[in-house]
């Protein structure tokens, strides 16, 4: 869905570069709406996409439908970047570093036998860095250091942690500067004229809720299988190695059990879950 970044040359920097990274859901959409009215001083958003066949297929959806077409009617610059390996010039996506025939990463956050989260490396690899490195070629440097705004709405200021970001970047929260929750930006988004986007997110990420699991099942159950074809294959590799089981979930067990088909949600039952804390995604 995203194309190869054709470089330009890149001029000395008269202004200091100010971009959003923008994550396709509805908190930067509403930002990409609020630069269109002058809101917020940006003009560049910049998509870090972690592939093809891995981000929400409607996330990828509506910013061809949407996102792209509004950006330019409006003169804002949004770019999708890839993750462009800089010696073989390989583009990586994160379902194809999982599945890769021999591969033991897992850069994702999937969940332990007491329900922890893993380590993570994904945010970093497919998200910061890919972003991070976009705006050094742009110009920004440590001492001149790129703004970046986040999206990050006052319903979540618990999210905001602007450690996660390179050494010539500054991390900004308009939405919190603002005083917005999402409810908010849903507001803001239809009031332009737009449909409010999915959220966005990774289909296979741990840190779903188990309504979005539901949801999954429910509308995709394409999606679904193939989620739960990906928790046993990384599960193979674990016998394999002698290692205990990993979850896409906090449930202990595999997400064909851990999400039954055509059972209701009780009131409360995602709390424990969507606990990413990094404002790089999901948004």
């Amino acid at each position: 869905m995203s194309m190869p970044v054709l470089a330009t040359p890149v001029a000395e920097q008269s202004a200091p570069i100010r971009s959003v990274s923008y994550g396709g859901g509805a908190q930067s959409t509403a930002l990409l709406v609020l630069a269109a009215q002058g809101r917020i001083d940006f003009r560049t958003f910049l998509m870090a996409n972690v592939g093809d066949d891995s981000e929400n297929p409607g996330t990828l959806r509506y910013l061809d439908e949407y996102a792209r077409p509004f950006a330019a009617e409006h003169g804002i610059e949004l770019v999708v970047l890839d993750r462009v390996m800089v010696r073989s010039g390989e583009v990586r996506t994160l379902y194809g570093q999982l599945t890769k025939e021999g591969s033991r990463s897992l850069p994702i956050p999937v969940r332990m036998s007491n329900g922890a989260p893993g380590t993570r490396q994904c945010t970093a690899d497919f998200k910061i860095k890919v972003i991070g490195r976009e705006l050094k070629r742009r110009g920004a440097t440590k001492e001149a250091p790129a703004t970046v705004g986040i999206g990050i709405s006052l319903d979540e200021i618990h999210r905001a942690n602007n450690r996660r970001c390179e050494p010539h970047e500054d991390i900004v929260y308009p939405l919190l500067e603002l005083g917005l929750r999402r409810i908010d930006c849903a507001r803001i988004i239809r009031d332009a004229g737009l449909p409010v986007p999915p959220k966005s997110s990774c289909w296979f990420c741990p840190f779903h809720r188990p309504e979005t699991w539901h949801d999954i099942r429910r509308k995709q159950p394409d999606l679904f299988e193939k989620a739960c074809q990906l928790e046993e294959l990384l599960n193979a590799r674990r016998d394999a190695l002698g290692k205990d089981h990993v979850y896409l979930t906090r449930y202990g067990r595999p997400l064909r059990k851990a999400i039954p088909d055509g059972v209701d949600l009780l009131p409360g039952f995602d709390e424990a879950d969507g606990a990413c804390d990094s404002g790089w995604c999901m948004t």
